[in-house]
């Protein structure tokens, strides 16, 4: 049995649901305290997930031929120049989930929750490489600000 089904009477099963204002009621149980936190399959309200994909796209045109600053972090953080390319298609990636999973179930979730864990490492890159200036404080943790709104916002139903 799945942790998304409960037993029925009679042994069938149904999903289980929660009644937290979401657009789509089927969500997953969330660690122990499934009672308290539910994450949604479909984000509700959507306009924090099309801004973040409008953030996250418009970051990767800034990085297909990185504009100074951006340029700048790259080195600052010691990033690879052979690997600069990589991160343009990221976040375009990421500006495409999160649309598509304004429709496909948990795709929007499993994108917000990646962009948390991007800017997990790239914070913790600055903090190896000891920079604590603007790159650090405005774009690395402003940027996982947003994210953790978004996905308290949108996808994480609280009591």
């Amino acid at each position: 049995m799945s942790i998304l089904t409960s037993v029925l009477p009679g042994g069938g099963f149904r999903p289980r649901t929660r009644a937290h204002g979401f657009r789509h009621r089927h969500t997953i149980p969330y660690g122990t305290v499934a009672d308290m936190i539910a994450v949604a399959s479909l984000p509700a309200p959507i306009w924090p997930v099309v801004v973040l994909a409008v953030i996250s796209i418009g970051d990767g045109i800034l990085c297909l031929r990185p504009v100074p600053f951006i340029a700048a972090c790259f080195r600052d953080v010691g990033w690879p120049r052979e690997f600069w390319w990589v991160v343009s298609p990221v976040k375009f990636l990421a500006g495409a989930a999160l649309i598509a999973g304004i429709w496909i179930s948990y795709l929007g979730t499993a994108a917000t929750f990646a962009l948390i864990a991007y800017f997990l490492i790239a914070i913790a890159m600055h903090i190896r490489a000891k920079d604590f200036g603007r790159n650090l404080f405005v774009n690395a943790i402003g940027m996982l600000v947003i994210c953790i709104a978004v996905a308290v916002i949108s996808f994480v139903g609280l009591p």
